[in-house]
């Protein structure tokens, strides 16, 4: 278990995490959600001893991570891939890891072929390209066999097979009842990955739920309704407070009132319906929805390359 009570880290003037607190369980993969600047990989760092924090605490296990005596056996991150000499090997880094934490050597081709490397274990790391790189991490991550893991945006560099690689290798950690803190900019994957959301901004935590309770909790659920009289079902939803919209395939979306309610006012309407399915927010829209006043940096989606040319004169 990860736990963090009050974390508090400035850089100067800068608060980038303002008094954050959350538990990280096991047996399940936590997605830890934020925009650019929100202090993911700060908070992440204090995790792993390697930010101080200025108040608060955080916890691995209940012990502090300098306080455990073979840390790589407990916890294992990959928070910055390229942070290996690029004149060693994939298997001798590994070695070495093994070496000062007393892991055995059979372990490190364990993991080499866990992750994809073996048929390159013995090139130099400086020339692996992006994705073998965070390939490696993962594989230093995994070396001590440990209960507590944490990623800083496994999946970059990855191609859609090694992306897919990472989400079930993440799952299954979990299902062995580990410890599994994952962050990422891909809301798509967060989705298909983690089983509930930290999601912070600012540096201050905005909610920690389950991922089907908060799409279920969601302003923007709608229904998608159908019908050969699509004019009388609009008007008799709109007497009774809902908010509709024609759709350009002629469907009508419908918010304010569940499925069952809309049936049921078509029935006593005598409204023939051909569809009526519920529609919930993707993660991404429930996270811009969460996070909306905690961005940083902001761009025009509209503005084009000629305004942007202007705009820098």
């Amino acid at each position: 278990m990860i736990e963090a009570k009050g974390l508090t880290k400035r850089f100067g003037d800068k608060l980038a995490v303002d008094q954050l607190s959350f538990e990280v369980r096991p047996g399940f993969v936590t997605g830890f959600l934020g925009p650019n600047g929100s202090g993911k990989s700060t908070t992440m760092r204090m995790i792993m001893g390697l930010d101080y924090a200025n108040a608060g605490d955080a916890r691995v296990n209940g012990h502090h991570y300098h306080d455990l005596r073979w840390p790589l056996r407990e916890v294992g991150a990959l928070l910055e891939a390229r942070a290996i000499h690029p004149g060693r090997s994939a298997r001798k880094h590994l070695l070495m890891m093994a070496a000062a934490n007393r892991i055995a050597r059979r372990r490190v081709d364990e993991v080499l072929d866990v992750v994809g490397l073996t048929d390159v274990a013995n090139q130099r790391v400086g020339k692996f390209s992006l994705g073998m790189g965070q390939r490696l991490g993962i594989a230093a991550a995994l070396l001590g066999d440990p209960g507590v893991l944490l990623f800083d945006e496994p999946i970059n560099g990855l191609d859609p097979d090694g992306i897919r690689w990472v989400r079930l290798l993440l799952k299954s950690l979990a299902q062995e009842g580990r410890t599994v803190f994952v962050s990422s900019h891909l809301m798509s994957e967060m989705a298909l990955t983690a089983d509930e959301v930290v999601i912070i901004g600012k540096g201050r935590l905005i909610v920690q739920i389950a991922i089907d309770e908060l799409l279920a909790q969601s302003s923007r659920r709608s229904v998608r309704v159908s019908s050969p009289d699509l004019a009388s079902l609009r008007s008799a939803l709109d007497g009774v407070g809902a908010t509709t919209s024609v759709e350009d395939d002629g469907s009508l979306t419908v918010r304010g009132k569940d499925h069952r309610e809309i049936g049921t006012l078509a029935a006593q309407r005598s409204i023939v319906l051909y569809e009526l399915t519920p529609q919930s927010e993707s993660l991404e829209e429930a996270f811009m929805d969460l996070t909306e006043s905690s961005v940083e940096y902001t761009g025009s989606p509209s503005a084009s390359p000629q305004q942007l040319k202007e705009t820098e004169r």
